[in-house]
């Protein structure tokens, strides 16, 4: 005989780790999804904020309540209905009561219950107390009236609604935000009044589309009077697909000479903002603000004073700046993102959700009066039995008296239901007075009456449509308000260029031979009076304006550049180009060039090559710089020249041995970059010590200086026609003891 072989448990049990992961993960996902992050789509509310609701409501706090601590709210949520952090529950909490979060708080507090410039600087739980709103019997107020499943708590000791019969669509009043796994919600706050609107007008048309809807939704509703800048093109798209940005701007206006700014974006804080404009104004970035100030106070809430350092600053282009670069302007994302009735996530339009929500209306309305029905019918029922015992009052006092069971024989005796003999065995000795039967008769009237009214409305969808009508009417005539934040069309903010920002003011950029910048003010600066550091001596120096760039050339022949109001000032001595650039080792700076970006130059190096180009092209923000001038082995920059006319100007270049030609400029090519073509000849048997000192491009009516040591030599533009030869030629020799040439300069 074979022993039979028992299976053994251990207390475990073994699966792959791969299959147990993915189970384990995919609960907790729908147990983020459905249970923590998303709002259901019939109250608009997150678990948590259903539980601490429903627990306000159940301590008594109504509006009408004196308020309790705050501590003693959420132990009971937390102790009875959510099993989660403390803090967490109690800021969820104190969300629903800031007035600058909530478009319609749900909580009323008491206490320090943060502030807009914080809205996390809350007092702690056992200082502050709190209480519902009275807009918060919009969702509680038919709770008891069957309207709703029950469920168990956590621990199976308690039951809580699985959601709140709201009669308004809190969903787009209050909006939400939440972060699940794999998805996000981001439904902004509506105005009460345009919501019912939208829902009455869906209510008598329901094949209405989306853009009439948006006839009476007109867009978002934030706390704060701030602008909604977004285009109705945009809120429409916005509204169809159920996903996109709006865009929401600060207001302002003039007072004297101050710009004061009256309101902020939802959730901008006047600290932020006036330390971003002060972050601005201490890089130099601002100067056309002399001082900001916060004067916000109890009475104006928001109320931020710009001071302009004159009258003529013109306000219009410095806010747009303004807007462009702070959090004067802000955009928040759009994501109607929700659990539906059927239980499941899903990105909805406008039509969408007010549909669902009219139908979750419609059968919570519907259980309400269903509820109210059985009830009436149960009185109704109740009442015939106890007429029937007035009305042989003697005969149910002797059975009461003489029966030892006198229940079976009531009821055999006047065909009774067990409710109502048991209601007539209940009944008090004072009901039994001679008025009333009238009563009952008087009750049994009014009830009938009733029972017909809710036959009738639940028989018929007219009837049926038409209280919700009337009630979302009555609630909105009870709560609605104003529109807060204006919808007002504007174009996107600009931020000004930076020339923009500064004064445009003369200045002279200077560039020492070790490669050390800084920009004196003015043009009457002698560059080679300035002081230099130990060894080092002036290289190069040109004039310019403030709001110009600068750009400056290296021995590789590499362009690189910044704008001179970022120079250091002359007071000093600069600093060095290497610390703002990256060149390559072993190279030097050599030449510099400024103006506006279509103000041609001539590049040129020493070999005798170059071309004519425009200064646009020698402008980058590449760090490293961009590659604008071939150079030949040994070859080194020439300080450009600038050309004021290519028609009428002549090239002047001259060399080491004292050779100067004059050309029409019309014969160098304009290039992008390159090596260009050559200028002045230099013979095979000079080339090594014979080298080209300096270009220069005289207009007509100009006049060339020729610097020679300590002396300068001038040519008028018609003493340049001795000198006048043809590209690529020798050129004339300059008189004796002028040979020796240090640069050209044209005056």
């Amino acid at each position: 005989m074979t022993e039979t072989v028992r299976p053994t448990f251990h207390g475990f049990e073994q699966i792959p780790l791969r299959e147990y992961a993915e189970r384990a993960y995919l609960d907790y996902s729908m147990y983020v999804v459905l249970d923590r992050a998303l709002p259901f789509i019939g109250d608009g509310l997150k678990p948590v904020q259903r539980r601490i609701i429903y627990a306000m409501s159940e301590l008594g706090l109504n509006a009408a309540a004196k308020p309790k601590k705050s501590a003693r709210t959420i132990g009971d949520v937390i102790g009875k209905y959510h099993p989660h952090g403390d803090s967490a529950c109690y800021e969820a909490m104190v969300l629903m009561a800031q007035p600058f979060s909530y478009r319609y708080p749900l909580v009323d507090g008491q206490g320090n219950f943060g502030s807009s410039e914080d809205p996390k600087s809350f007092a702690a739980m056992r200082y502050t107390e709190s209480r519902l709103t009275p807009i918060a019997e919009v969702l509680l107020g038919e709770l008891a009236h069957g309207t709703v499943d029950w469920t168990a708590n956590f621990d199976g000791t308690l039951e809580e609604p699985s959601w709140m019969p709201a009669r308004l669509p809190h969903l787009l009043l209050n909006g939400t935000t939440g972060i699940a796994v794999g998805m996000a919600t981001d439904v902004p706050p509506h105005n009460l009044n345009e919501v019912v609107s939208a829902c009455i007008h869906l209510l008598d048309d329901p094949k209405a589309g989306v853009r009439e809807l948006c006839e009476h939704v007109r867009g978002p509703d934030y706390p704060t009077s701030a602008e909604i800048i977004t285009p109705a093109a945009d809120l429409l798209a916005l509204y169809e697909t159920g996903h996109g940005a709006i865009r929401a701007r600060a207001t302002w206006k003039r007072e004297q000479q101050n710009i004061v700014i009256t309101a902020l974006p939802h959730q901008v804080s006047p600290s932020k903002v006036i330390e971003q404009v002060a972050a601005q104004m201490r890089a130099k970035k601002l100067p056309w603000l002399e001082d900001i100030r916060d004067e916000s106070d109890h009475a104006n809430p928001v109320r931020v004073v710009l001071v302009p350092r004159s009258s003529r600053v013109d306000a219009e282009q410095l806010m747009g700046h303004l807007f462009a670069t702070t959090d004067l302007e802000k955009s928040y994302r759009a994501n109607f993102n929700v659990i539906g009735l059927d239980g499941r996530p899903q990105v909805k339009n406008l039509k969408t959700l007010l549909a669902e929500w009219l139908q979750f209306r419609t059968d919570t309305v519907t259980r309400r009066l269903q509820h109210r029905l059985d009830k009436v019918e149960r009185r109704l029922h109740l009442l015939e039995g106890l007429l029937t015992a007035f009305l042989n009052l003697d005969e149910v006092i002797r059975i009461i008296r003489s029966e030892d069971e006198p229940r079976p024989v009531l009821q055999k005796r006047f065909d009774l239901s067990d409710e109502q003999v048991d209601y007539i065995l209940e009944t008090r000795l004072r009901q039994l007075a001679r008025l009333e039967e009238m009563k009952i008769r008087g009750e049994q009237d009014e009830l009938d009456k009733e029972r017909d009214r809710l036959i009738a409305t639940l028989g018929s969808k007219a009837k049926l449509k038409k209280l919700i009508r009337d009630e979302l009417l009555a609630d909105a005539k009870k709560y609605g308000d104003a529109r807060r934040s204006p919808l007002v069309e504007r174009g996107a903010a600009q931020a000004l260029a930076e020339t923009e920002l500064v004064p445009s003011e003369p200045v002279t950029v200077v560039l020492s031979d070790k490669g050390w910048v800084r920009a004196a003010k003015g043009h009457d600066v002698d560059a080679a009076a300035l002081s230099y550091r130990e060894g080092d001596r002036l290289r190069a120096a040109m004039r310019g304006r403030s709001t110009q760039a600068v750009a400056f050339l290296d021995s590789a022949g590499r362009s690189y550049s910044t704008v001179a109001h970022s120079l250091p000032s002359a007071r000093g001595n600069g600093e060095p180009l290497t610390g703002r650039f990256s060149p390559a080792p072993g190279v030097s700076f050599q030449a510099l060039a400024t103006g506006e970006p279509d103000t041609r130059f001539v590049l040129a190096s020493s070999h005798g090559y170059g071309f004519v180009t425009r200064f646009e092209n020698l402008v980058g923000r590449q760090k490293a710089g961009k590659a604008m001038l071939t150079l030949s082995p040994g070859a080194q920059v020439v300080q450009p020249a600038a050309v004021t006319d290519l028609e009428t100007d002549r090239i002047v270049a001259v060399t080491s041995a004292g050779h100067l030609l004059a050309f029409p400029v019309s014969e160098l090519p304009e290039l992008d970059r390159g090596k260009g073509n050559k200028i002045i000849e230099i013979p095979k048997a000079k080339r090594g010590t014979e080298r080209v000192v300096a270009v220069a491009a005289v207009p007509p009516g100009g006049t060339l200086q020729v610097r020679s040591g300590a002396r300068t030599m001038s040519l008028a533009f018609r003493d340049l026609e001795n000198y006048l030869g043809a590209r690529a030629s020798r050129g004339g020799l300059l008189p004796r003891g002028w040979q020796k040439v240090d640069g050209l300069s044209v005056e």
